[in-house]
């Protein structure tokens, strides 16, 4: 059968701190799943725990106490509407979620290319190094999979999001083309290994066309790995339409056996 697009598992509300929506509640959250005749979204709120050193000042409001303001979620027959995170990992390879804090989420979501956060992520000397940029996709997706985080129910987020190269999209994709395809086929082996899922975000797969965006998820799937969807949803406005995820899953050929659950 057909990948079906039945969920979202990447949605942020106005706790995020870069969200700038008070209209960016769970009720209304709830209300766009209602409409996309959605069954499983998940609420993933930017966090860093205060227990774990290594927050930036972006990051440090943003802690458990802040964003468990929405805990409760919300629910509507039909839906299931889960609690969830997107921390991080800083220059260090330092994640920001400890160990005791696992059990309170559904799904932790890891971004290993937040390579904009020049504090947090990267030197300022190597922000215009395109070849260390993409040493770094590379060794932050191993830092994440050597973790003892609980990997059935991780998802590794956007991992080719112009985020890489704030530059400009041509920039991100020459980062890409120097990632090898060796590395990916290593890395993918042990993620699906590990059962982790890997995310077809929403304003990634905008460009899901261009080989290099492709070559990354293509090799995801021959290596085995499964797959979620995320809108990355910051504000009531952003809520995707279906086109650019039924364009990825036709290119990708994949069905529901390709998909994650957590």
């Amino acid at each position: 059968m057909k990948f079906r697009i039945d969920h979202d598992y990447h949605i942020h509300s106005w706790l995020s701190t870069c969200s700038h929506d008070p209209e960016q509640t769970p009720v209304r959250i709830l209300q766009y799943a209602k409409e996309q005749g959605l069954s499983k979204i998940c609420l993933t709120d930017h966090y860093w725990d205060s227990a774990v050193e290594g927050a930036s000042k972006w990051y440090e409001p943003q802690n458990f106490e802040h964003i468990a303001k929405y805990r409760e979620l919300p629910q509507a027959e039909g839906i299931h509407f889960y609690f969830g995170c997107e921390t991080d990992i800083d220059k260090n390879g330092v994640i920001g979620i400890p160990a005791s804090r696992y059990d309170d989420f559904d799904f932790i979501i890891v971004p290993t290319t937040h390579l904009h956060m020049k504090s947090l992520a990267i030197p300022e000397e190597k922000l215009n190094d395109a070849e260390y940029r993409a040493q770094l996709w590379v060794s932050r997706f191993d830092i994440l999979l050597e973790s003892d985080l609980p990997m059935h129910k991780v998802g590794v987020a956007h991992l080719t999001c112009d985020l890489i190269n704030i530059e400009s999209h041509e920039a991100t994709l020459k980062t890409l083309s120097l990632i090898s395809d060796a590395d990916l086929e290593r890395l993918f082996t042990r993620s699906a290994k590990l059962g982790c899922g890997i995310e077809l975000n929403y304003c990634d797969m905008k460009y899901i066309d261009e080989s290099e965006i492709r070559r990354v998820y293509q090799t995801a799937k021959v290596c085995g790995n499964r797959f979620y969807l995320g809108s990355d949803a910051h504000r009531t406005n952003e809520y995707p339409s279906k086109p650019y995820f039924e364009r990825a899953i036709e290119l990708l050929g994949l069905t529901e056996n390709d998909k994650f659950f957590f």
